[in-house]
């Protein structure tokens, strides 16, 4: 992991880039402005096995200590990972440790990876204490995270801006295997990233990568190549944005990739045999089997024509695959007349069915 040092408003701010680009980058820089005190951040996980290897469990939560305020507003942050499901997350802050008070609920997305919570906390009052806690739910259960404090400033104006906008628009480019997800984001003058969550549910689950969008006011486009997908299957996805203000998720869409393609007959093609000796000798060639499960097998002979079975031999069947691109296949003839020419040829078959390659020949010594 890198470290890098962001300098924001006097305050130094370290931040952890892991090697999980997206979710696992704090990126404070972005969100912290005009600080009046030290935001501590928490040190991202390491790799995330994959959510197939994970029991959904309720969210973990991390509170980061300090925030960074104004007169009368302080922006906050944390850390939540969901642990499989759709989770939200909220904060709860007061000028006690009973707290009282909360901001609205934000999303956070879904699945196993730590993910930054931003919070944006206003109508405070002036060089005042208050205690703030993170809060995370999703449908295991509800979790808070330790409390931690912040003070109020004194003369500091409150940061330019407000939460981003997210829109998710249709995917594009869909093939068997790959989409190009699309969507509008309006950072709303504050430093804005945004991802999209994809899945083959609702409840999403996976993540692309963090993409930064700057802080302009503009309307930018966003899309994302997401790849390895199931063919002829349905995806639901969502695009978010978040800046320090918050964070925000679009509608989830859905499209459909491309069915798998029609199996045909395979297609063989003999090679040259090699390494050929008195009795023996090693047959070579390829097969398709045009996407659907094949076998294959040598025939050879002394006769041309294959058409005397006394003299017509076989290797053992072996499979070739189901795959839609030619594969080597290779088998030994044995038992072969010296200094005699043999005459072979592939056999491949499938549920479509069958192709006999044309046929090739070699002496023996």
């Amino acid at each position: 992991m890198n470290q890098t040092t962001v300098i924001v408003g006097g305050i130094i701010i370290i931040v952890g880039i892991a090697a999980y680009v997206f979710l696992s980058s704090e990126r404070a820089g972005s969100f912290f402005t005009n600080a009046t005190s030290t935001v501590a951040t928490t040190t991202p996980p390491g790799p995330v096995p994959p959510p197939s290897t994970q029991t959904p469990r309720a969210p973990g939560v991390t509170t980061n200590p300090g925030g960074s305020t104004s007169d009368t507003t302080a922006v906050v942050s944390g850390r939540v990972t969901p642990n499989g499901p759709m989770t939200t997350y909220w904060f709860e802050y007061g000028t006690t440790t009973n707290l009282g008070n909360k901001t609205s609920n934000q999303n956070v997305g879904s699945g196993f990876v730590s993910t930054l919570a931003p919070g944006y906390i206003t109508g405070l009052a002036k060089e005042t204490t208050y205690y703030f806690r993170l809060v995370a739910e999703n449908q295991y259960g509800r979790i808070a995270g330790a409390q931690s404090t912040f003070r109020t400033a004194q003369g500091n104006p409150p940061p330019v801006g407000g939460v981003p906008t997210a829109k998710t628009l249709a995917a594009s480019g869909i093939t068997r295997t790959t989409a190009n997800l699309k969507g509008e984001v309006m950072p709303n003058k504050a430093t804005a990233q945004y991802w999209f969550e994809y899945g083959g549910s609702a409840n999403l689950g996976q993540t692309t990568a963090l993409v930064a969008v700057g802080d302009g006011s503009a309307i930018v486009t966003a899309s994302a190549p997401v790849t390895g997908l199931s063919a002829n299957a349905t995806y639901y996805y969502r695009l978010n944005a978040q800046n320090q203000f918050g964070t925000v998720s679009g509608t989830i869409l859905t499209f459909k990739t491309l069915p798998p393609v029609a199996a045909t007959a395979p297609e063989a093609v003999t090679r040259p045999a090699t390494t050929i000796s008195t009795t023996a000798a090693h047959l070579r060639g390829t097969v398709d089997p045009n996407g659907a499960e094949t076998s294959y097998w040598f025939e050879y002979s002394t006769n041309a024509l294959f058409n005397v079975p006394l003299l017509l031999q076989t290797t053992p069947k072996r499979s070739a695959g189901a795959g839609t691109s030619a594969v080597a296949v290779e088998a030994d003839a044995t038992g072969l007349s010296p200094n005699t020419t043999h005459y072979f040829r592939v056999v491949a078959q499938n549920s479509v069915g069958i192709d006999r390659s044309t046929r090739d020949s070699f002496k023996t010594k």
